[in-house]
């Protein structure tokens, strides 16, 4: 009988949750994402006023709630007041913005976590992703020099996630890159990717998760990532991927 070879499926990463029918990052989301057998949901983290940790992509709170205001200057009690915007942005959802330790607490044993660490203090969100037993189950993207330093002091066993910068476009150049920031998996737009750079992540021991949300995201993005060998897809349509995938399997 004639092998044949089992292709090993990518990771597969809810961006902002399943946000097809509802708001993103709201605990609906993440919810569907978990039913839908997603592998992680990648989660936004910024601070209040207060020192409250919140899940919200933008710095202010005007696109996504019925409110307006930094988060950084807003308190918590002030954010819970407002409602998410449903999907078609023409009305709101029954539900406020999460708190970290909301999400933390129902994916945990169900989902693991892409943290995308916008403004925070490592210290406590490590503290509290310890305290509700996620501690093994999350990754970090890094947007900022010094959280990759303080999340390396602080949990160095937590994998970590960067892009890499616009210098970065060749293998050789990779390597030196990557002797400078050491981390675990790579970012970005797949159009910053060549062949060769995905196999000599591959060679470093470097996990390749690329960006594919965008408006009309579809199979014929979906089959470059295919082609390219990576290891994991960041998507707005989990489902519709994860179905393709088995079928192109």
């Amino acid at each position: 009988m004639k092998s044949q070879t089992v292709r090993k499926l990518p990771v597969i990463i809810a961006h902002r949750g399943d946000h097809t029918v509802f708001p993103e990052n709201s605990l609906k989301a993440f919810e569907v994402a978990i039913r839908n057998g997603c592998d992680y949901v990648e989660v936004d983290l910024r601070t209040t006023a207060d020192g409250h940790l919140i899940v919200m992509h933008d710095a202010t709170i005007d696109r996504t709630t019925n409110g307006k205001g930094r988060v950084r200057d807003l308190k918590l009690k002030d954010i819970l007041k407002y409602q998410v915007f449903n999907r078609d942005r023409t009305s709101y959802h029954p539900e406020s913005v999460p708190v970290f330790s909301e999400v933390l607490k129902i994916c945990k044993g169900r989902i693991k976590i892409y943290l995308d660490f916008k403004e925070a203090d490592v210290q406590s969100a490590w503290k509290m992703i310890r305290s509700n037993g996620m501690d093994s189950s999350l990754v970090v993207y890094i947007n900022h020099q010094k959280d990759y330093s303080e999340w390396r002091r602080v949990a160095p066993q937590v994998p970590l996630i960067v892009s890499l910068p616009d210098s970065v476009r060749a293998p050789l150049v990779l390597e030196e890159f990557l002797k400078k920031v050491d981390a675990e998996i790579l970012d970005g737009d797949i159009t910053k990717y060549t062949t060769e750079m995905i196999v000599l992540a591959h060679s470093l021991n470097r996990k390749v998760w690329l960006d594919f949300q965008h408006e009309g995201e579809g199979p014929s993005d979906w089959i470059k990532g295919v082609d390219l060998n990576i290891d994991g897809f960041q998507t707005d349509q989990p489902l519709a991927l994860m179905e393709w995938l088995s079928k192109e399997d």
